[in-house]
Parts: structure tokens; C-alpha cells; sequence
């Protein structure tokens, strides 16, 4: 498996950014860590090597950026309104500086698909459900879709319009709606196991439904824990089976 470590200096986030890319081929698999994690969690824990066998076919290209949660919504020492701030700031990282590295890295018509797992799982879906214009869909991997279980009660737009439980039901911008609704690849998969949360898929799912978005839902047996033997499973499953 090709592997290559980068970084650079985000104009966003006014730090030194490094990411991990895996593979030479195929379509962007954009991966955003669990919680407080860094770039190369996802390698730690096995799961680059669970799905490289798509890596080595060339399915699958893997890009692994940092997280900013220890600054923003995990940070208990700095006032909420910088949270917030924070995590605006992280999506213009995203927006602006990894999706044309992406998009330089391979092509300009390659699609893009968010993942991630916990807390990294509220991000893909935000992110593509704020840009599906950049973003081609995601893997949402035993998330809550409610921002304000990190938020300790803080709510101001930031948070509001980084919810996804909150801003889609509100959703109007009929341009943005279709370009969710053609994408075909909103994966909401989790456990029901020890420290799952299959009820908050399920709350998300019919928001997705009263908005006329196809989705999938797949909620697996109570075996299934808030873990990594769990997205080990997951992930390789929906690359081979939906992709």
C-alpha cells in the first residue's frame, strides 16, 4: 500500500496541518477522527489496514486530516463562543484547503466521500451536508447528529448551523437540496450496543426523509459496540458492498 505523510500551514486554523494520504488510486475517502484524535488514528487502530484491500485495488484513495476537537468543543478552558469559532474555522480548513488538495492530488472530477466514527462522524455528515457542492456524500459511522452533546449547553448559530438535527429541517435553499438529493451516498450505520446511540440515527433519518433525501439506515444487532472492532467491520462492508 502507497502511503505519504504531508502537512502545511493553514491559513484556516493559523497551524501546521498534517494529513496522511493511503493508496494510488480510485475514489477520495476523506477521513475525520474520533473526539480528541489526530491523522493517523484510523492507521493505529487497524482500520487502514481492514480496508486495504480496496486501497490496493485502487477503489479507494484514503485521506486522513487532523481533527481541532481538543480546541474547540473538548476544550474546557477557553470560552464557548471560541469553540464555535474554532470549529467554523476547521470547516474552512476543510472547504478550502483539503478539497482542493484532494482535488490536486488526483482529479478535478473525482468523488469525494466523508467519513468518519463518533464524533469524526457528526463532521462527514456536516461537512457534506454544508458543501454537497464539494462533497459527493458520507459514511457516518456510530454518530449523533446533535452538536449540543459536545456543546455542555452553549448554543448560538455556529452551533446552530453546524447541527445537522438542527439546520435541516429548516433546510429551503432548493439549489443545496438537490445537490444533497442526488447523491445517493448518506450512509448512517451504527450499533446497538454498549455506548451506541441507534435512536439518534433514527431521529436524523426521518429528518433526512421530511426533507426528501434519500438515505440509508442500517442499525446493527447489540454486539455491536462503541468500538473499533465495530468500524473495522463497518467501513470495509460498505466499501465493498455500496461503492
Amino acid at each position: 500500500m502507497e502511503k505519504r505523510l504531508t502537512s502545511w500551514y493553514s491559513p484556516s486554523l493559523a497551524k501546521e496541518m498534517p494529513l496522511a494520504v493511503y493508496g494510488h488510486y480510485g475514489f477520495a475517502l476523506l477521513m475525520i477522527p474520533t473526539a480528541s484524535a489526530d491523522y493517523l488514528e484510523y492507521e493505529r487502530f487497524q482500520l487502514i489496514d481492514a480496508i486495504s484491500p480496496f486501497i490496493n485495488a485502487g477503489k479507494v484513495k484514503v485521506y486522513s486530516i487532523n481533527s481541532i476537537n481538543n480546541e474547540s468543543w473538548l476544550n474546557n478552558n477557553v470560552d464557548p463562543h471560541y469553540k464555535a469559532m474554532r470549529h467554523r474555522q476547521f470547516n474552512d480548513y476543510v472547504f478550502n484547503e483539503v478539497v482542493p488538495f484532494v482535488r490536486n492530488d488526483s482529479s478535478w472530477e473525482t468523488p469525494i466521500i466523508s467519513s468518519g466514527a463518533s464524533f469524526g462522524a457528526l463532521h462527514s455528515a456536516n461537512l457534506f451536508l454544508k458543501r454537497p457542492d464539494l462533497l459527493n456524500g458520507c459514511i457516518a459511522m456510530s454518530g449523533v447528529y446533535d452538536l449540543t452533546e459536545y456543546t455542555k449547553g452553549y448554543f448560538d448559530d455556529d452551533v446552530y448551523f453546524n447541527s445537522p438535527i438542527h439546520y435541516m429541517p429548516n433546510l429551503s435553499d432548493h439549489q443545496i437540496l438537490a445537490q444533497i438529493r442526488k447523491s445517493g451516498h448518506i450512509h448512517l450505520v451504527t450499533g446497538s450496543g454498549d455506548h451506541e446511540d441507534p435512536e439518534a440515527n433514527r431521529r436524523f433519518a426521518g429528518v433526512l426523509y421530511g426533507k426528501n433525501i434519500w438515505y440509508e439506515l442500517d442499525i446493527w444487532g447489540s454486539e455491536w459496540r462503541h468500538d473499533w472492532p465495530t468500524w473495522r467491520a463497518i467501513l470495509p462492508h460498505y466499501l465493498g458492498s455500496r461503492f
